[in-house]
């Protein structure tokens, strides 16, 4: 037999092997039926005996390797399917725990950031404070001090008190005249009576006699009334104070004045 022919044998599988095995006892079992044409039924039967004893083994044992292959490219396939759900299965494990990772670091660097803020914070604010400590306190603003009532001027119940009052009445409107001025004019016209009255001069005929202690006619005294007095004629301030002001207008002061006026 040439070389190349017999290697080409040396390659064949087990499986191989065994059909041509199973194919050389099925050629031997027609060359028995072919060698001996003749035979009688005794040599034929016992030929065709040991040709079904030959075929069983050859080809029985092809399906037993047949079964034997299928199994291990099923255990191989199984394997392949176990290993692939394995991989899967770490490489999603690998996965989420990498996602847990990253959230952890996520968790971790915020964390971190806010720790950050909440110091600088505590920082500015401890830096405000010592601020607002090297600022001296303002000093407190001293007490207003309560209003002061000017004391109510009073005037004794007299020609002295009534000449005194009217001299501050004229000094607030701008009014002229004198203590000695106003007494001198007073003395002569009542002699300090605050309700005399002139029944028997020219005034007292036209029916608007002189009142008071500087002998006003009414007319006279409504006219140059000085405001914040009294309207009563007799009254001794009102009296006075018209009076001067008339006198202020026509000659000059009261001091100006040393006879009827």
């Amino acid at each position: 037999m040439p070389k190349h022919a017999t290697s080409g044998l040396h390659r064949l599988t087990r499986t191989h092997k065994l059909s041509v095995a199973g194919v050389a006892a099925a050629g031997a079992a027609a060359l028995v039926f072919a060698v001996v044409p003749g035979a009688d039924a005794d040599q034929a039967k016992s030929q065709a005996t040991a040709v079904e004893n030959v075929k069983p083994v050859a080809f029985a044992a092809v399906g037993t390797a047949a079964k034997a292959q299928q199994a291990t490219i099923t255990k191989q396939a199984d394997d392949s399917a176990a290993k692939g759900k394995a991989e899967a299965a770490a490489k999603k494990a690998a996965a989420e725990k990498a996602a847990a990772k990253a959230k952890a670091a996520a968790r971790a660097k915020a964390a971190a950031a806010a720790k950050a803020e909440k110091a600088h914070h505590a920082k500015q604010a401890a830096s405000r404070s010592a601020v607002r400590a090297a600022i001296p306190a303002a000093a407190p603003k001293a007490a207003a001090k309560p209003a002061v009532k000017p004391a109510v001027k009073t005037y004794p119940d007299n020609l002295d008190g009534w000449i005194r009052e009217s001299l501050d009445v004229m000094a607030k409107k701008g009014i002229p005249g004198s203590y000695n001025g106003i007494y001198r004019n007073i003395i002569r016209e009542s002699s300090g009576n605050p309700m005399a009255i002139n029944l028997w001069d020219i005034n007292a005929k036209n029916g608007i006699p002189s009142k008071g202690l500087l002998q006003v006619i009414d007319p006279t005294f409504k006219t140059w009334h000085v405001e914040g007095t009294s309207w009563n004629i007799y009254d001794p301030v009102a009296n006075i104070t018209a009076a001067c002001n008339y006198a202020a207008d026509k000659y000059g002061s009261m001091d100006n004045v040393n006879s009827a006026y």
